[in-house]
């Protein structure tokens, strides 16, 4: 008896050994899978979601490009080619000078301008690649024969400014929001972060020992696994950095305001005081420094250390007067060459002066900033451009005049007057109104009337015409000019955009929207009094007899008779409409956004759709319909379509 006892006692014990392992196993397996799901999840947070993938196509055949200025930014060797990168697209080159390839934005590559180039061997290649950088669509490596896309899911991240390959096959990513990110051929992750968060102009060194540019930060220098920042307080010239060199221990910060020296790390002295210093080259015992308006200046250094830079002294420097806006020097063999905004530069044998090897080439338009359109009767385009006037383009599309002075410079808006044949242009210096054959008749500014000189909008009102400016409204007829502002009842003095249906105007301003009834306001619509969905209001068009209402953050809306919003699905969502971006034709309502390409809207079935393939640019900034065609004005160049081909 006492045996059987003692075997039942061992074999309880047994089994509550079993159990207390199988327990503790279990607390084991659990705590692990949580260890790793926490793991996962932190790698999740750090990682950035990306695809690589061959670049498709983005050709429409529906689409026409207006032939519009081509811009130099960056130069690069390759394959025994000589590649130039820009905002319109990617040009090849042989040996001799001979254009071979062109990839232009829009067509073959992506709707969004270049902005970096480099040639380098990536993790995840076995070959050499050019490496290029566009402003809204990632990275694009080019193998001489076709093009692979490096595509992060997130828009922060595809906002590329600089790239840096680093001896490791990594690549180095500067970007507007994100800081300094890397790819190593398999992920990409933040560099450090000490690096996050800030706006990345220039980057040089390596991933170990970097220099980083900011806009408004200064220099960071990341080096054993912190970063020492430098701004006006420790002796930069000016917190914004636009160009970036190292030669040995020292490094070269350009500025707005000059030159910073850093020596082992520490700032040492400014060089070129008050010079924009575009680009950076140190060659040659020399400190070649591009700038916007000065040509190239080159400052001989002692040794490593540079001498005091005498802007007098021919003997300790030079400018080359026939450069202005230097985007890039480089060498390559024995040679020094500049890359301008209008054609590419080597420096001559004697190293007095500069000798154009490329130049941009001719165009029919004279910008690619387009900030306004309007087709007039006889056919011709109206161009107005963000800072360089107007093109009036004729109807062949081969030739344009261009109008440009100091008020006809920053343009709003283009009206063209039916009742009177006049057409109207706002500007950022008054109101000017030309005849029908292009002459300019009458500049309007506050001495004659208007309640500020900034016009932003204007539209044909009753009997006149009426006038959005940063200061309210003013309308104009044959009795003169009367101004209304918020003391009047508008919901703010800040008016965007004007929207006309007989007697009824309705002003889109920063504060809401106002109707107004024969001159008069009727009532003011804001997110506190309606269901508004955001107060700054951008563009108004009349549809039928509802208003389509474009806003900078909330999208499209429709506004009713009876004052309610309509949401549109995928129409309405935190995105911004530019100013009077909006176009309304008897089949479609079109409006440009600011990064997020053309939403077109079917009046017949009643569906919005998005277009972001075809065009030079996903930021649409004017709308023009005329002669069966929609133009479409970016920041980027000028395109057309036939309006029957918009639904495809």
């Amino acid at each position: 008896m006492k045996r059987t006892s003692v075997v039942f006692v061992r074999g309880v014990v047994a089994v509550a050994l079993l159990l207390v392992l199988a327990v503790g196993a279990l607390v084991i397996w659990r705590t692990s899978r949580a260890l790793h799901s926490a793991a996962a999840d932190v790698q999740a947070a750090h990682e950035i979601r990306f695809a690589v993938r061959p670049l498709a196509s983005a050709a429409n055949a529906d689409f026409e490009a207006i032939s519009s200025p081509a811009v130099f930014f960056l130069a690069t060797r390759f394959q025994d080619r000589l590649y130039i990168a820009g905002p319109a697209g990617l040009l090849e080159y042989d040996p001799s000078g001979a254009l071979l390839h062109q990839y232009a934005v829009g067509r073959e590559l992506p709707g969004s301008p270049l902005i970096a180039l480099a040639s380098a061997v990536l993790a995840d290649s076995r070959e050499p690649e050019l490496i290029i950088a566009t402003a809204n669509d990632g990275l694009l490596a080019f193998n001489g024969r076709a093009f692979r896309q490096i595509l992060p899911y997130d828009p922060d991240v595809r906002a590329v400014t600089a790239i840096l390959p680093d001896a490791s096959g990594h690549l180095l990513i500067g970007t507007k929001k994100r800081g300094v990110l890397v790819y190593d051929g398999k992920k990409i992750t933040a560099l450090h972060f000490t690096l996050k968060d800030v706006y990345v102009t220039a980057l040089a060194g390596s991933e170990s020992d970097l220099w980083v540019g900011t806009l408004d930060r200064g220099v960071l220098h990341f080096h054993a696994a912190a970063t020492d920042s430098f701004s006006e307080a420790q002796g930069l010239p000016d917190p914004q950095v636009e160009s970036l060199a190292i030669s040995g221990d020292t490094t070269y910060v350009g500025t707005p305001l000059g030159v910073a020296v850093f020596s082992a790390g520490r700032f040492s002295r400014v060089l070129a005081p008050g010079v924009l210093a575009t680009s950076l080259l140190a060659a040659r015992h020399q400190l070649y420094v591009g700038t916007e308006d000065q040509g190239v200046i080159s400052i001989p250094l002692e040794g490593r250390h540079p001498i005091d830079f005498a802007p007098t002294s021919e003997r300790s420097s030079e400018r080359s007067s026939e450069l202005s806006e230097v985007r890039q020097l480089f060498t390559s063999g024995d040679a020094v060459f500049a890359v301008s905004r209008n054609g590419l530069y080597r420096m001559n044998s004697r190293g007095f002066g500069w000798v154009q090897l490329l130049q941009a080439g001719t165009a029919v338009l004279s910008d690619r900033n387009i900030s306004a359109l309007a087709a007039d009767a006889n056919g011709r385009l109206w161009v107005g451009y963000f800072d360089r006037g107007l093109d009036v383009l004729a109807l062949d599309n081969t030739r344009a005049s261009h109008v440009e002075d100091e008020h006809v410079f920053c343009v709003n808006r283009i009206l063209l007057d039916s009742k009177t044949g006049t057409i109207d242009v706002a500007t950022a210096n008054g109101l000017i109104r030309f005849d029908n054959s292009g002459s300019e008749q009458q500049v309007l500014t506050r001495a004659d009337g208007l309640i500020a000189d900034h016009v932003t909008d204007v539209a044909a009102y009753r009997d006149g015409l009426a006038l959005a400016t940063p200061a309210g409204l003013t309308f104009l007829d044959a009795s003169g000019a009367r101004s209304m502002y918020a003391f009047h009842g508008l919901v703010s003095n800040h008016v965007y955009a004007l929207g006309v249906s007989g007697d009824e105007l309705v002003a889109g301003t920063l504060g809401g929207l106002s109707v107004l009834e024969k001159g008069d306001v009727t009532a003011n619509y804001t997110t506190a009094t309606s269901n508004l969905k955001h107060n700054w209001i951008t563009a108004v068009v009349p549809v039928g007899s509802e208003w389509m209402v474009g806003t900078y953050g909330a999208g499209i809306l429709g506004l009713d008779r009876s004052g309610h919003f309509q949401t549109f699905g995928n129409a309405s969502g935190p995105f911004e409409v530019n100013p009077n971006a909006m176009l309304v034709t008897p089949g479609y309502v079109l409006a440009g956004t600011l990064g997020n390409g053309l939403y077109v809207y079917d009046r017949q079935s009643g569906r919005w759709s998005v277009i972001d393939q075809g065009l030079q640019s996903l930021n649409v900034t004017a709308l023009a319909a005329g002669g069966g065609y929609i133009y479409i004005g970016t920041d980027n160049g000028l395109v057309r379509i036939r309006e029957q081909k918009l639904h495809s």
